[in-house]
């Protein structure tokens, strides 16, 4: 896998994308989601929190890898990182996940109450489908736009995204196999990944059938990250995190480490992106900043 020359490494090779992406996202809520009061506040508060922006970036780097300009697939960057705030302030609910601390910061919950916090993630969920129907005025055409929003909105519901929630939940305390910890972060993180890529190769004119190419290998991608998210939360610190470490340990969490082991965990980690890999070099003809952010998510440490 490719490094970005320089000696900050591929994150650091991303930062001006995921600055462009920061400010229209910013700009775009401004602009078109003014909810009143403490509602408008939560709202900005979990969706402009300081991230990886990871989702947004897929989305823009996929359109660009197909042959597209970036810059059309803005709509489409700005929906699933929607999508993905309202799934954090959701699962940090005591209800879920109850967890005070995100990205270095108070969780939603924690700062605005609970039913501030539930309704800013039900904005935020019903935001992403408001704006994924402006890739109309990017110039994507009508069939595509349609087909963009439905596969956004089957990776957010009940048998993707919120399913994963929901398995992750009834599998706490109980003893669990690789297998199964890999079909709870295929729905609840790999979902959401796929349908990034599979939005940015829509809006980039790619063929349907390489966006599903790209929308599977995001799935990899998606499980990858989360067995390395797994690996950190019980081998880093708060501070670093930016959230709770060893809370997985604490809960009873299904992990891949817990189900597989450490070395199995990394190898598996390996194995999904390396996948990934090769399905963007076979079926991208500008696959250099998607590469770029597989690296960066190869070499993460928070």
């Amino acid at each position: 896998m490719p490094r970005a020359n320089g000696s900050g490494g591929p994150d650091a090779a991303l930062e001006p994308l995921r600055r462009a992406f920061d400010r229209h996202f910013a700009r775009t809520l401004a602009r078109r989601c003014r909810a009143p009061g403490d509602l408008g506040r939560a709202i900005r508060y979990a969706a402009l929190s300081p991230g990886k922006r990871l989702r947004p970036l897929l989305a823009l780097a996929a359109c660009e890898a197909v042959g597209g300009a970036w810059r059309r697939a803005l709509p489409a960057a700005v929906a699933v990182e929607c999508v993905h705030a309202f799934s954090l302030v959701h699962d940090d609910l005591p209800a879920l996940d109850d967890d005070d601390v995100r990205r270095g910061r108070p969780t939603t919950h924690r700062k605005f109450g609970e039913a501030t916090a539930i309704l800013a993630g039900d904005a935020l969920l019903a935001f992403a489908f408001e704006e994924l129907a402006q890739l109309a005025g990017q110039g994507v055409p009508p069939r595509r736009v349609v087909e963009a929003i439905v596969r956004l909105a089957y990776a957010s519901g009940g048998e993707r995204l919120v399913a994963g929630q929901a398995l992750d939940l009834a599998a706490e305390g109980r003893r669990v196999t690789a297998r199964q910890v890999a079909i709870i972060h295929a729905r609840k993180t790999g979902a959401l990944m796929g349908a990034a890529l599979a939005l940015g190769g829509i809006a980039g004119g790619a063929p349907i059938g390489v966006a599903t190419r790209l929308q599977l290998a995001g799935v990899l991608l998606g499980e990858a990250f989360q067995i390395q998210d797994d690996l950190l939360n019980q081998g880093s610190t708060t501070r670093r995190l930016g959230k709770r470490a060893g809370s997985d340990a604490a809960r009873g969490k299904a992990t891949y480490p817990r189900a597989a082991g450490e070395s199995a965990s990394h190898l598996a980690v390996r194995a999904r992106l390396a996948l990934v890999e090769a399905v963007v070099r076979a079926h991208c003809r500008r696959p250099r900043r998607l590469l770029t952010i597989l690296a960066a998510v190869q070499e993460r440490e928070r």
